[in-house]
């Protein structure tokens, strides 16, 4: 038994040695030292030797133990410090090389756009006001002249939150004129730019969600002339002064004279293209003169105070300011869109 432990000592000793990994390590310890291993099996047998030699074989068993557990952790300590000498090793970074360049965002070519028009009103004297998204049909409609009948109200056109169609996310940002009025009277002139939901088809000039801003003077004298020589000189503030506008008769409930107003389409210059779906034109804006039913509405006196309100489609401006083709890029965030502006 003397030889054999001995031989189980040196071999064990020899494959400690030899190990690379902590697996190889565990597979060497459960070989020799486990349930089964080498030295339990021969462990086993102390019973078959006499009581003269039993105290020395087991003495140099636990001796052979000691040794193989010593050596396994002290190859386990060093295993441990070459994985981590080589972690380092292959962490190690150069302080010498350039650093990775970082991407810079941009503003977004719609907010562009949107900054530059209430710089130009706020200019004008124009004060800008928000409003809420979530907002009474009495405000989106009934007190902006919409008779009960009428085509906007549907909900085929509108996104309705309650099922009295009470409560709406808001179709234009026309309610906050309402607002306006109510809150601080008149003379007033203000702008209210966000977010507005219709249930348009999505193609290259319409889009469920979009942002408008909407504008409303109230005072003394305001005439058709005062609309029309205001938002001239907006659009060719945006566009540049050879910017070429169409103004076309139209209807809405809450202006009278109303007008839609258009301008010359950016892509084709006017010949008719995908964009401006073949007419040459793209409509930008409406607007007009608010109706005597509107001010009354809002307790001021149509016999003595005259205004009028537009409303402009922001992300048809920024397609025409910056010659953007397909409205539905303004909403992909494609970084290689984005980083063109």
């Amino acid at each position: 038994m003397k030889e054999q432990l001995e031989a189980i000592r040196k071999s064990a000793l020899d494959a400690v040695a030899e190990t690379r990994t902590a697996a190889d390590l565990e597979a060497v310890r459960v070989r020799y030292l486990g349930k089964k291993g080498e030295l339990t099996a021969v462990l086993k047998q102390m019973g078959k030797l006499s009581p003269e030699e039993r105290p020395v074989m087991g003495q140099l068993a636990n001796d052979v133990r000691a040794a193989l557990e010593t050596a396994i952790e002290a190859r386990s300590d060093a295993l441990a410090q070459e994985a981590m000498a080589a972690r380092l090793q292959a962490e190690t970074v150069d302080v010498t090389i350039p650093g990775k360049k970082v991407e810079l965002g941009h503003k977004h070519p719609m907010y562009t756009v949107l900054d530059e028009i209430k710089e130009i009103f706020i200019n004008m004297g124009f004060e800008v006001m928000d409003g809420p998204e979530i907002e009474q049909a009495d405000y989106n409609f009934t007190k902006l002249n919409a008779p009960e009948n009428h085509p906007s109200r549907d909900w085929t056109d509108t996104f309705y939150l309650t099922e009295d169609s009470s409560i709406l996310l808001r179709s234009q940002t026309s309610p906050m004129q309402i607002r306006a009025m109510e809150t601080y009277g008149v003379p007033i002139r203000m702008v209210s730019p966000g977010r507005v939901y219709r249930k348009d088809e999505v193609d290259a000039t319409h889009s469920p969600m979009f942002h408008q801003i909407e504008g409303l003077v109230v005072d003394k004298g305001i005439t058709m002339a005062d609309l029309k020589g205001t938002l001239n000189a907006v659009i060719r503030e945006i566009y540049g002064p050879n910017t070429k506008t169409r103004f076309r008769p139209h209807h809405f409930p809450f202006t009278e004279p109303s007008c839609e107003v258009d301008i010359q389409c950016h892509k084709c210059g006017g010949v008719g293209c995908p964009t401006c779906k073949g007419e040459g034109w793209i409509e930008l804006l409406g607007a007009g003169m608010i109706h005597p039913k509107v001010l009354k509405m809002s307790g001021i006196d149509p016999e003595v105070y005259s205004g009028w309100a537009f409303g402009i489609g922001l992300e048809r401006t920024a397609m025409r300011r910056f010659k953007i083709a397909d409205l539905r890029l303004i909403f992909e965030n494609d970084v290689r869109f984005l980083e063109q502006f």
